[in-house]
């Protein structure tokens, strides 16, 4: 008999307890104690309506008590050459397959429980992603075990890539990937946040990410899913933006049976700048969500966001993206584009623009626009003596490639493109 809403729920609220002592474990008592209030949300919420949990209830999630053994062989086609990396297998920190080598001054990449005494991660972890609303985020913070310190205070010279590698398992299996950022001051980094699967287990990986920039800081952030084909992966990241900072984020769902990710972030300081870009590439069965909301909270902020989605055969993608201007946070400036592509007639894309401002001096707009190929261009390229297949992949991959484009990392841009011209090649999940 497959599990009940409530009884999946009940059976992460028995994961694995994690030994904590001081301000780590009066946090991790409070999410729990909230976590079992809030339970999993369900589609009678307006942030949920769209997205459909019900295959996530039909497994019973159990923690991890032992880890795989991988070798860099096995995780090879994920390394990003001369990137400082941190890999994590199953939710835990593999040193032997990290390389940390390539550290300047400033700079600080470690594992999480391994800086557990320092006062800068005690003074931010956990303030900013919403634990009391959020009933993932409540168990991500109780059950995690380890995940990734960064700390910027200069330069980072290279890409910082934090590798999350599950592996197969006999049970579904739950994990807690965690992430703690903090750039100081002018700071410069670019953070590549992936999540990959190896072998076609069942699993359930609920990431959680908090994200601080100081003043005139600067973070170009990635996110890539790209989980197996049987995975559920629930992502929430929380980011605040201090004056004259600039934060730009990629993030890109490819893989998993259900994803959702949340993006929160706050305009904190004047004249922050957010730059969001987003794509679902999905096919089978597979659900995407991604829902954004931006805070301009302060005078003199920008933000400018693209999010795109491709469904084929039965997926369902969708995007909901909020930007708030508040009371006070004159002479914003933002503005924000949902475009979607249909590759089937039984694909669906829910897109959800919103706007609310609760000023007058401001310049914002939004739009979203729902179809299919060109017939035309399909036509042109046609003409040209291509096949209708390869016409149709190579105008489905130029929509895509636009997202891709803004990853500053060349080597990633072309792994990921791969990736895309082998997904629209008849890989569907």
């Amino acid at each position: 008999m497959k599990p009940s809403r409530e009884q999946c729920f009940e059976q992460l609220l028995l994961g694995k307890t994690v030994k904590s002592q001081g301000w780590l474990e009066r946090i991790r008592t409070a999410e729990l104690e909230h976590a079992a209030i809030l339970n999993f949300p369900s589609t009678s919420q307006d942030d949920w309506r769209f997205t459909d949990l019900s295959a996530l209830f039909q497994y019973g999630f159990h923690p991890v008590t032992s880890y795989a053994k991988l070798t860099l062989s096995d995780i090879g086609k994920f390394l990003i050459p001369g990137a400082i990396r941190l890999v994590f297998v199953d939710g835990c920190y593999v040193a032997e397959l990290s390389d940390v080598t390539q550290l300047g001054a400033g700079v600080t990449v470690a594992a999480l429980a391994d800086r557990f005494g320092d006062k800068l991660v005690e003074k931010n972890f956990g303030y900013h992603a919403p634990y009391k609303q959020d009933a993932f985020v409540a168990l991500n913070t109780n059950f995690f075990e380890d995940g990734a310190w960064v700390h910027v205070a200069g330069e980072a010279a290279e890409p910082i890539h934090l590798l999350h590698v599950a592996t197969k398992r006999e049970v579904p299996s739950a994990l807690y990937p965690r992430c703690m950022v903090v750039m100081d001051a002018s700071s410069r980094a670019t953070l590549i946040e992936d999540y990959v699967g190896l072998g076609d287990g069942i699993y359930f990986s609920n990431a959680v990410t908090e994200v601080v920039l100081k003043e005139h800081a600067r973070l170009q952030h990635v996110r890539v899913q790209r989980d197996e084909k049987n995975a559920f992966h629930i992502g929430h990241c929380s980011v605040e933006c201090g004056r004259g900072s600039i934060y730009t984020a990629t993030s890109l769902a490819f893989g998993a049976r259900m994803s959702r990710h949340t993006l929160h972030v706050k305009q904190q300081g004047e004249r922050a700048e957010i730059h969001l870009n987003g794509l679902a590439l999905i096919a089978g069965r597979q659900i995407a969500d991604t829902h954004t909301q931006i805070d301009h909270a302060t005078p003199r902020g920008k933000s400018i966001q693209l999010h795109k989605c491709i469904a084929d055969d039965s997926a369902h993608a969708i995007f909901s993206g909020k930007i708030m201007v508040h009371m006070g946070a004159t002479g914003t400036d933002s503005a924000q584009s949902s475009r979607n592509l249909l590759l089937s007639g039984k694909a669906h894309i829910d897109t959800q623009p919103q706007l609310e401002i609760f000023n007058d001096d401001v310049s914002c707009k939004h739009g979203a626009t729902v179809g299919q190929i060109d017939a035309e261009a399909l036509f042109f390229l046609r003409s040209r003596g291509l096949t209708e297949k390869l016409a149709r992949n190579l105008l489905t991959h130029a929509f895509a490639a636009e997202i891709i484009a803004k990853i500053p990392v060349p080597s990633l841009v072309e792994s990921l493109g791969r990736t895309i011209l082998e997904r629209m090649s008849g890989a569907h999940i």
